[in-house]
């Protein structure tokens, strides 16, 4: 009934959660937070060490392994636990007995051992009595006396001594087991009432556990909802981002032309200046340049060119001057005058305004999807509300608590019941305590005798005294040692009769069910198919779900609940309670998707660019700016300003004037040198930069005239294509968009699921108490407590029961040698070649002290 309601509870309590197949993997869901389950910490550990008398215990399950080395034997348990053994065929019934001798032949045999021990040494002890009565088996009062009589003393007293020593020990590990045994039993109070604190924890931290996880909904929830209510940044930013694929490049494109036709401008007004600036420089240069020519040719013309040192000299400076003049000449290039004009027609129009408002109206897409798309998000949102009225609406319905209080009420008075009970296990393990206990004072008494035989012989032993005269210490020591033999013949079958029950069954037990239950085995025996019942495949699955075929099994529950796994995972629950209900969202999906394909957005009002900025971008591909003559300018614009290099040909005319004599001549040449550099540094420099200036231009109008109209055709179809998508695929990019959006929003409760999935396996209802109850019943309470304890208490009394016989024997032995002798040989001198003893009969001689009448043994 305990475990009906257990299970019960536990199903009812796993009932929160379901399988739910995930829809799809979301694209890009966030990771949400959930936290972690409530559990509380249990108490009981299911672990016992017993201490320096482990040791004692593997000693016993060494001994055990050699009377009983089979293994464990599955087949035969199935077998008889399969059919009615009155009821098999007698072959049948033969095997099954064969196999069942051959399992338990070593306790068979030792089993019948002591049974003949506990037959026999009674037998013996009586005809050893009756023997002795009739002054036989050592009865008579009288010792021979031999040579070698102290050596068999000592031999009997040491084998004695070592046999009362083995026995010492197997009662103090009698003893041991027996106090052992009881601590146990008294500490388990302790240990039960762990069990049932955690059951209590169990069943009182369930009900916590599912409000959690169905708690942690509205955290999904919210999630959910906060990103419908930032639909604008999120959905309208995603349409926008895969419309701008399309979009942007053609704005960018017109953008990127505006700044052209600015930039051409500039060129057209640098061309038009430059070219001025060249025309009027050039014609200035000339006239300087003519200038100084005709300077210097006067200057040769002096009579000092005419004086040997100079004629040559004068006349290669003669021959340089028609160096001197312009090399470039600007006067013929033609205006752009006509394109400037157009040009600057064309700017009338503020092209990149126009642009900026088709980027400003595109970035406006997240506020026209987020008024477009509201009533349909509102829906959405009612529907996710929905889904946790349906969850709480869900859990309220559950008998829940009603079991609860059920269970905790059956516990409480299972509880109550091993409390008021407890004592009387306490009472009766005392009487089994003492009980032992008086066992062992039966082998101690047994030792007591040997022990003070030993001492009382050894200590009052005169080896100058004859048998008859011996002291009275040495004869109570020989008395001491008949007293134990007696009492060992009295007690050794009592003791072997309990060693005997209590091997066969602790050993049994050990065999059957510890060792089995520590290897698992055990579990197999319980998990056969058809083997408990013969209809059910599945024992375990037939009680629980009514339905036999279900894969579960005792060790997979076992196990399960020995890793602290949920209990709805380990009993396979889903088998009976089909909850998809509760938490699949998927005919929720399927509802926000058919509102999803009646979104139609229209971002018509979208304009990217208007006619006035197409007109004007054709405008500008008809200003004839690729007509200008740029093959002319640009040769000229490879020319130098002046033949050659003033600077060079100033330098040379001075170190010509260096090679003259001393005077007038060099004089002037040298002032020519320098008014050619003065022209060089006023007129030539200028002209250089306006000419570089002038290159510049030319071949950015070079540049951007070539396949002009080309290019502003391009910039307006990339334009119009991006219009058109806007205007017409729109609709589909948002349905798309929204698709993937909503799979995200979706994907938080999939994590949801999944994240309820994973404690339900894991941490909820975790059955650990369940694993630590049968660890506590089975492995601690049974077999390290009680079987444990009985076959190490078996083990020491079997041992003192074994050497109990070789005590016998030597004692007898020995009380001949410590006792007070009634007659004793006589010893004659004056025989030779006899051996000096006489026959007792004739020449015995009467002890003085000692008299017949003394009580024999």
């Amino acid at each position: 009934m305990a475990v009906e309601l257990c299970l019960l509870l536990l199903l009812l309590c796993g009932s929160t959660i379901s399988e739910v197949q995930p829809l799809h993997k979301p694209p890009a869901a966030g990771v949400l937070d959930f936290g972690f389950v409530p559990a509380k910490t249990y108490d009981t550990s299911p672990y016992h060490e017993p201490g320096p008398i482990g040791v004692l215990f593997r000693i016993v399950r060494a001994f055990l392994y050699l009377v009983q080395p089979n293994s464990f034997p599955e087949d035969l348990l199935k077998q008889l636990t399969q059919q009615t053994f009155g009821s098999l065929q007698g072959d049948y019934q033969k095997v099954i007995c064969q196999h069942a001798i051959y399992y338990e032949i070593g306790f068979i045999v030792s089993a019948a051992l002591g049974l003949l021990f506990i037959l026999l040494l009674p037998l013996v002890g009586l005809c050893f009595c009756m023997c002795r009565c009739c002054d036989n088996c050592g009865g008579e009062m009288h010792q021979r006396q031999k040579k070698n009589a102290d050596c068999q003393r000592g031999c009997f007293a040491t084998f004695l001594f070592v046999a009362s020593l083995i026995i010492s020990v197997g009662v103090l590990c009698a003893y041991a087991a027996n106090q052992h045994l009881t601590s146990q039993v008294r500490g388990a109070k302790k240990l039960v009432n762990s069990n049932f604190k955690d059951l209590k924890i169990f069943l009182n931290d369930t009900p916590g556990q599912i409000d959690y996880l169905v708690g942690q909904y509205n955290t999904t929830k919210n999630k959910a909802l906060s990103d419908l209510n930032n639909v604008g940044s999120l959905l309208g930013r995603r349409v926008q981002e895969q419309l701008a694929k399309d979009v942007r490049p053609a704005l960018d494109a017109a953008l990127t032309m505006a700044g052209a036709i600015r930039e051409t401008k500039e060129a057209l007004e640098n061309v038009s200046v430059s070219v001025e600036v060249l025309q009027e420089g050039t014609d200035r240069l000339q006239g300087n340049l003519t200038e100084v020519k005709g300077q210097l040719s006067n200057t040769l013309n002096d009579s000092a060119c005419s004086a040997a040192q100079a004629t040559s000299t004068c006349n290669i400076i003669r021959n340089s001057l028609n160096q001197l003049n312009i090399n470039a000449n600007f006067s013929k290039l033609p205006g752009v005058s006509s394109q400037l004009a157009k040009v600057n027609e064309v700017l009338k129009t503020d092209l990149s305004s126009l642009v900026q408002k088709g980027y400003a109206a595109f970035n406006d897409t997240p506020d026209l999807v987020l008024n477009q798309t509201r009533h349909i998000l509102s829906d959405i949102k009612n529907l996710l509300e929905s889904v946790g009225s349906n969850i709480s609406s869900f859990t309220k319905m559950l008998p829940l608590h009603k079991v609860l209080a059920d269970f905790t009420l059956y516990l409480t008075q299972s509880e109550a019941y091993v409390q008021d009970y407890f004592p009387v296990v306490e009472q009766y393990d005392f009487y089994r305590w003492l009980g032992c206990l008086i066992l062992c004072c039966m082998v101690i008494l047994i030792l007591v005798f040997y022990y003070l035989g030993l001492l009382c012989g050894t200590c009052g032993y005169d080896k100058n005294a004859s048998p008859t005269t011996r002291g009275c210490i040495s004869n109570t020591g020989g008395n001491f040692l008949m007293a134990g033999v007696g009492f060992s013949f009295l007690f050794s079958w009592i003791l072997m009769v309990i060693v005997v029950v209590t091997f066969v069954t602790g050993g049994n037990v050990e065999k059957l069910v510890c060792e089995p239950f520590e290897d698992r085995t055990l579990f197999k025996v319980l998990d056969t198919p058809y083997l408990i019942n013969r209809q059910w495949k599945s024992y375990l699955s037939g009680i629980l779900f009514k339905n036999p075929n279900i894969n579960l099994t005792f060790e997979e529950v076992y196990s399960d609940c020995k890793e602290n796994k949920g209990i709805y995972t380990t009993l396979h629950l889903e088998h009976l309670f089909n909850i998809n209900e509760f938490l699949n969202i998927s005919m929720y999906t399927e509802d926000v998707l058919l509102k999803i394909e009646h979104i139609n957005v229209n971002l018509s009002a979208i304009i990217l660019l208007d006619e006035t900025g197409k007109k004007n971008l054709l405008n500008f591909s008809s200003s004839g700016i690729d007509g200008i003559n740029f093959a002319a300018y640009l040769a000229e614009i490879n020319k130098s300003v002046t033949k050659v290099d003033l600077l060079s040909f100033a330098n040379d005319l001075e170190a010509r004037a260096d090679q003259l004599p001393k005077g007038a001549l060099e004089n002037a040449l040298k002032g020519h040198a320098n008014s050619i550099r003065t022209i060089h540094s006023q007129q030539v420099v200028p002209l250089e930069q306006a000419m570089s200036t002038l290159n510049q231009s030319i071949r950015l109008l070079q540049r951007t005239s070539a396949e002009l109209t080309g290019k502003v055709r391009n910039v307006i179809s990339a334009v119009d294509s991006a219009q058109l998508i806007i205007n017409n695929d729109a609709s589909l990019v948002i349905v798309q968009e929204t698709k993937k959006y909503m799979g995200t929003i979706i994907g938080y409760f999939e994590q949801y699921v999944e994240w309820v999935k994973e404690s339900i396996s894991m941490e909820v209802a975790a059955c650990k108490p369940i694993a630590n109850v049968i660890d506590t019943a089975l492995d601690i309470f049974l077999c390290s407590y009680v079987t444990d304890s009985v076959n190490a208490f078996w083990f020491g009394l079997g041992g003192c029961s074994i050497f109990l016989i070789p005590a016998i024997i030597c004692a007898v032995k020995l009380a001949k040698f410590y006792r007070r002798m009634d007659t004793e040989d006589v010893y004659d001198d004056m025989e030779n070649g006899n051996n000096g003893y006489h026959k007792e009969h004739l020449y015995g001689i009467h002890n003085p002290v000692m008299t017949s009448s003394e009580e024999q043994w």
